[in-house]
């Protein structure tokens, strides 16, 4: 007696639909899972004998095998429960076959047979979906994070009892949940910030070209305030940007089932003393992602990174570069992806004075401090700002310009930017290799005189007036003009080298 159903599989951010066979057959009783499951799969086997049979059904006294297939595959985790206990009970006649070849199961079962939530819902029906399969059941606080897929035929279910009879056809499994909506926490509005004109005209920078920031200044002069209120000025996500985002906080398990869909850039703040696994991504067995990882298509904000060990801040130099964090494993490499902002905040010194001129380091402690920000992780930092405290007038002004009107400037900047480059598939201007910046949209000699007297003096490296330059795209694009000039360049120079001495 042979019963098959299917489940997915997740490896990292990939999704693998698996085919869950189910062998009766004479013998002394017994319970195998077979496929190279890990210690959760194998712990399967009480889980699904004690949920079919405190359900009301019947767990054969014979030998029982269950196979993962592709077998070469690590199957990890409890997603593929409700699999087999079905593969099971179709293999003893107990439900109906007809439509468990189009179907995949997802979900953990109790002991009590009741359905319980498991993570990576989202992806695994998105990867079900690209295999040809059109309809998927999953546990019922899940459904609202499944039903995101188009063109799935997507059911809730409590518990084992409600898909065997809907597999008879005696049941209707729920399209929705009933759980109380939540709002996204607001985001704080830049016109909470009092001065520093040039460090929110650098930020409004940063946004229009998705470009990286390094901030520094003595501590409570607003690093912080302003860092939190970018994601306020950044474009919302759209539709593909939001599944994908909201995909990666479903394999962590972060979403709320009141608001599945995530569509604004997420916003993420991991303490200076953060590990590199916690940063990047990793752990025992399943390699689940890290922080720059849950930033994508958003900000991640390193306060105090001078605090941060120097290993934990070079590891962030590919992810930067390439958009993606690779996670070597035992069984392969496990890729997230990871194209956020970064954004730097740091104090002159270890004392931190609020002025400098009580400060009581020495210069080579100043420079031993902010020295774990070597020159290549550095040479990846588009606009450094140094902030000085405002004076007392500013204090007691009003507030200046709201997120919303600066919003509606990045966003202007960005279409234009979408627009230029789309036939290349470029989104922003901080992704434009500096080969196609030079071969494939030069600008005039005269344009370029700032950033080859720099090379000529060694204040920028090649990495670095490439960098230069797509700064000077946004630059243009927030003047609403077609192609940067020469002063634009100069101020994307002047953006870099300011505060080099740090």
């Amino acid at each position: 007696m042979l019963g098959q159903t299917q489940a997915v599989g997740l490896n990292a951010f990939a999704a693998r639909v698996v085919d869950v066979q189910a062998s009766i057959s004479s013998g002394l009783p017994g319970f195998s899972v077979t496929g190279n499951p890990d210690a959760s799969v194998r712990e399967a086997r009480d889980r699904v004998r004690a949920a079919i049979r405190n359900s009301g059904l019947s767990f054969p006294e014979l030998k029982v095998t269950v196979a993962l297939s592709p077998a070469d595959m690590p199957k990890v985790g409890s997603g593929f429960d409700l699999a087999m206990a079905v593969a099971i009970l179709a293999a003893t006649d107990q439900v109906a076959s007809e439509m468990l070849a189009s179907t995949v199961f997802l979900g953990e079962l109790g002991l009590d047979g009741r359905l319980r939530p498991i993570r990576g819902v989202l992806p695994a029906v998105i990867a079900a979906r690209q295999a040809g399969y059109r309809r998927a059941v999953v546990p019922i606080e899940t459904i609202a994070e499944a039903a995101l897929v188009e063109g799935m035929d997507v059911g809730g279910a409590s518990d084992l009892g409600e898909v065997t009879r809907w597999l008879e056809g005696d049941h209707v499994l729920d399209t929705v949940h009933a759980a109380p909506v939540t709002q996204a926490p607001p985001v704080p509005d830049m016109a909470d910030v009092v001065g520093q004109h040039e460090a929110r005209h650098a930020l409004e920078i940063a946004a229009a070209g998705a470009h990286h920031v390094l901030m520094t200044g003595p501590p409570g002069i607003g690093k912080t305030m302003l860092a939190r209120r970018l994601p306020g000025i950044l474009p919302p996500l759209g539709l593909e940007d939001s599944l994908e985002v909201t995909a990666i906080h479903s394999l962590v398990g972060e979403l709320s089932p009141g608001r599945p869909l995530i569509t604004e850039p997420p916003f993420v703040a991991p303490h200076h003393s953060s590990s590199t696994t916690a940063l990047l991504g990793g752990g025992t067995g399943f390699a689940r992602p890290g922080a720059v990882s849950k930033a994508h298509r958003g900000v991640l904000f390193l306060d105090e990174c001078a605090e941060m060990g120097s290993h934990v801040l070079e590891s962030l130099r590919e992810p930067l570069e390439d958009g993606e964090v690779r996670v070597p494993r035992r069984d392969g490499v496990a890729t997230y992806p990871a194209r956020f902002q970064l954004i730097l905040a740091a104090n002159p010194c270890p004392c931190a004075p609020a002025h400098d001129v009580d400060c009581v380091c020495s210069a080579v402690i100043r420079r031993r401090y902010l020295g774990k920000l070597s020159g290549p992780l550095m040479d990846r930092v588009d606009i450094r700002v140094r902030m000085d405290p405002p004076g007392n007038t500013a204090l007691m002004s009003g507030s200046g310009e709201s997120s919303a009107e600066v919003r509606a400037r990045v966003t202007a900047a960005r279409a234009a930017a979408v627009e230029r480059w789309s036939e290349f598939g470029w989104r922003t201007n901080a992704e434009v290799p500096g080969s196609a910046l030079r071969q494939k949209f030069p600008l005039p000699p005269e344009v370029l005189r700032p950033i080859e007297l720099f090379l000529r003096d060694g204040r920028v490296t090649a990495r670095g007036a490439d960098r230069a330059l797509r700064l000077a795209w946004t630059l243009c694009d927030l003047r609403g003009a077609e192609r940067p000039v020469e002063d634009d360049v100069a101020q994307a120079l002047l953006y870099r080298d300011r505060g080099s001495s740090w």
